[in-house]
C-alpha cells in the first residue's frame, strides 16, 4: 500500500509547522512544494519533505505532483499565503486535476483580482471603499483626484499588504506609483493598480469555514503609511448589533463571490455606516490567527481544513470560550538582528501559549512594509480579555531584542531596543 501524502503548496513562517505536525498526527506524509524552501525554517529542520519548484508555474507544479503520485496516494492539497495570490488558484486547479476536494477555481481566480472582487461585492450591494482601477501614472493621478486624498494605493493582485500604502498627497502618490509600475516591484503579471478611499475605523478579521462564520477577531497595525499588523485578538469585543451586522456582511461576501468551501477570511472596518469590506481572501488565514482561534474556542481549524481537503467531515463545534491575544515583533529600521534574549523566560509565564522568533541573530532585516516584516510573536490566553492582555505584557517585558542599523540608518540611533518599544505602545 502506498503511503498517503498531503501536498502543501508553499509554506508559512507562522502556521506552516502546525499544518505539517497536524498532517503527521492524522497519518499523512506532508510534502511541501516551494519556490524557496530555505525561507521556511521548519522545512530546513526536516519536519516535511520539501521539493524546489516554481509555484507560479502551474504546469511545473502539476508535473511534480504527477511524479509524486507514482509513489504516494495524494490525499489532498492545501496552499499558504504568499506574495502571489496565484498559489490559491493553483491549489484549486490541482484539486480538480487530481479529483480531490477543494474550492471552485473560477471563484478563487475572480476573488484574487481585487478589482474584480470589488465589482462583484458592489453588484451585490455590499459596502466597500470607493475604488478605481488604474494601469498608468496618469490614470492613478486621475483616480486619486476623483476620490480625494488620502487614498490607499495597492496592486490589484497581491496579498499580505505587499505594495499597499497610504498616500496623503501628490508627492507620496507619485513615489508609490513609480514603485508599483517599476521593474523592482515583484509581480507575476502586468501591473494593475487599485486606488481606493482610505476607510478609518476598528479593523476586524472574520474567519469563515464553508458557509459559516467561525470567529471574529480585532487587529491593530503599526505606523502609517504601511499596514503591518502589530496585535491581534479573538474574539473581538463587539456589541450584539456589530456582531450580527459583521456576520451578515461576511456571509453575503461568500455568496457574492461564489465561495463556500474550506477556510476563508474577510477583512473589514467598522465605520459610521457599519461594516465596510476591504477584501475577502479565499484561503486559510495567515499571521497567528489559526492558533488564536484554537486557544479562544478549542477549535483546531487547521485540522478541520486538512480533514476537508482529504475528503473527511469537519467538526466546527466549539469546546470553550476564552480570550487570546498576539503581539507581533516588527523592526523599526533596517539592519542586522543583534540579539534576542528572554524568550525562554517569557514562555513559562502562566497563560503564555507561544513566544518565538522566526529568525536568528545575525540575520539581515530589510523592511518591505508588509507581513514579511514580522519576525516573531507572543501569544497569551485567559478567560478574561483584560487578563490575557496583562499576561501578554508580562511576557513582553521579559523579552529583549535589538537591531544594529545598516549603514544607511547610521545616525538614527545605535540600536533599537524593540522590547522597550513594545512596552511603550
Amino acid at each position: 500500500m502506498r503511503p498517503k501524502a498531503l501536498i502543501l503548496i508553499e509554506g508559512s513562517r507562522s502556521n506552516g509547522l502546525l499544518y505539517v505536525q497536524t498532517a503527521r498526527r492524522l497519518g499523512y506524509q506532508p510534502i511541501t512544494l516551494a519556490a524557496d524552501p530555505i525561507q521556511y525554517d521548519y522545512l530546513m529542520a526536516g519536519y516535511s519533505k520539501a521539493i524546489l519548484v516554481d509555484t507560479q508555474d502551474f504546469a511545473a507544479v502539476r508535473h511534480e505532483c504527477l511524479n509524486l503520485a507514482a509513489t504516494y496516494d495524494i490525499a489532498g492539497f492545501i496552499g499558504f499565503e504568499t506574495r502571489s495570490e496565484s498559489v490559491n488558484v493553483t491549489v484549486a486547479r490541482l484539486c480538480r486535476c487530481f479529483d480531490r476536494p477543494g474550492p471552485n477555481p473560477v471563484s478563487v481566480e475572480r476573488c484574487c483580482d481585487k478589482f474584480t472582487q470589488r465589482q462583484l461585492l458592489t453588484q451585490d450591494g455590499i459596502p466597500v471603499p470607493t475604488f478605481r482601477w488604474a494601469a498608468s501614472a496618469t490614470t492613478v493621478d486621475r483616480a486619486a483626484a476623483n476620490i480625494g486624498f488620502p487614498v490607499i494605493v495597492k496592486p490589484a493582485v497581491g496579498n499580505g499588504s505587499s505594495g499597499v500604502r497610504l498616500c496623503r498627497d501628490a508627492d507620496e502618490l507619485s513615489e508609490h506609483t513609480t514603485y508599483l509600475l517599476g521593474a523592482t516591484y515583484p509581480r507575476q503579471s502586468s501591473p494593475t493598480i487599485l486606488v481606493e478611499e482610505f476607510v478609518e475605523g476598528p479593523f476586524y478579521d472574520v474567519v469563515t469555514m464553508g458557509n459559516a462564520v467561525i470567529a471574529i477577531g480585532s487587529s491593530e497595525f503599526g505606523s502609517l503609511p504601511h499596514f503591518v499588523p502589530r496585535k491581534s485578538m479573538f474574539p473581538a469585543q463587539l456589541t450584539d448589533e456589530e456582531h450580527e451586522r459583521i456576520t451578515d456582511a461576511s456571509l453575503r461576501c461568500l455568496q457574492a463571490l461564489g465561495l463556500g468551501w474550506g477556510l476563508a477570511h474577510v477583512e473589514l472596518h467598522w465605520t459610521k455606516r457599519g461594516p465596510v469590506v476591504i477584501e475577502v481572501n479565499p484561503r486559510p488565514p495567515g499571521w497567528s490567527t489559526c492558533r488564536l482561534v484554537e486557544l479562544a474556542y478549542g477549535l483546531d481549524i487547521i485540522e478541520q481544513q486538512i480533514r476537508l481537503a482529504i475528503g473527511d467531515q469537519c467538526d466546527l463545534r466549539k469546546s470553550q470560550y476564552r480570550a487570546s491575544v498576539a503581539r507581533f515583533f516588527v523592526p523599526d529600521l533596517d539592519g542586522t538582528l543583534a540579539h534576542i534574549r528572554g524568550t525562554d523566560l517569557a514562555k513559562i509565564v502562566p497563560g503564555i501559549a507561544e513566544a518565538r522568533f522566526y529568525v536568528e541573530p545575525g540575520v539581515s532585516l530589510v523592511r518591505r512594509g508588509d507581513y514579511l516584516d514580522i519576525i516573531g510573536h507572543v501569544i497569551a490566553a485567559s478567560t478574561d480579555p483584560a487578563e490575557a492582555d496583562a499576561i501578554l505584557h508580562r511576557a513582553l517585558n521579559l523579552i529583549d531584542w535589538a537591531v544594529a542599523p545598516s549603514p544607511g540608518e547610521l545616525g538614527k540611533g545605535d540600536f533599537v531596543d524593540a522590547s522597550h518599544r513594545s512596552r511603550s505602545r
